[in-house]
């Protein structure tokens, strides 16, 4: 697997900007559990071996970076939008929300954002999109990786609060086990009820 390269970083580094930090998100998709979004900052010209979109590595080699990139970072951020705030705003606005919490935990602030995706909205920082930035960006890379651990533990937690449903091996996506458990045993208070009855008319899940 090639390194990713600074190829964002050092152009926007060209530009004046010091301390560019990418954005990515973990459990958009899931029925079950709070949205996660990280925010890092990696030093300049330090490539962290066998980076790369966390959807593309395996468990082991997530939990292997995770310590690795947050020794490693100048700064990061990791917080989440709960259940609650993902019916009140949708997805999306939870996503945004939980990816802004991210970047006002950070010790060292930001100058430039860089966020995985389509959308970039409601920061007060100056930064842009990158549609696949977690499989271009090491920057963005490293906040996915950061993201998706700190979620995954998270359900392993709620596992142990919820037991029946899987959810330390599925993570809360639509499996055919974990639809069956809902069937069985009912939604918890952590499951998303607007993804189990999504509105036609509505924002679904983006």
């Amino acid at each position: 697997m090639p390194a990713l390269e600074f190829t964002i970083e050092n152009a926007l580094r060209s530009e004046g900007y010091c301390h560019i930090c990418g954005i990515d998100e973990a459990g958009r998709g899931p029925l079950f559990g709070p949205v996660a979004a990280a925010a890092c900052i990696l030093p300049e010209g330090a490539p962290i071996s066998g980076l790369n979109d966390s959807k593309k590595l395996t468990a082991k080699a997530r939990d292997r970076l995770f310590d690795i990139i947050r020794d490693a970072a100048v700064s990061y951020g990791i917080a989440f939008a709960t259940v609650e705030e993902i019916e009140r705003y949708n997805i999306l606005g939870a996503t945004l929300l939980a990816m802004r919490r991210a970047v006002e935990s950070m010790p060292q602030k930001p100058d430039y954002l860089i966020v995985d995706g389509n959308v970039f909205r409601g920061f007060d920082l100056p930064g842009r999109c990158v549609i696949h930035g977690d499989a271009i960006s090491p920057s963005i890379a490293a906040a996915s990786v950061l993201a998706k651990v700190s979620r995954d533990r998270i359900c392993i937690e709620l596992d142990e609060k919820y037991p029946g449903y899987g959810i330390a091996k599925h993570k809360g996506y639509g499996t055919r086990e974990h639809l069956d458990a809902i069937r069985r045993l009912g939604p918890t208070p952590e499951h998303r009820l607007s993804f189990l009855h999504p509105d036609p008319g509505g924002e679904g899940r983006q």
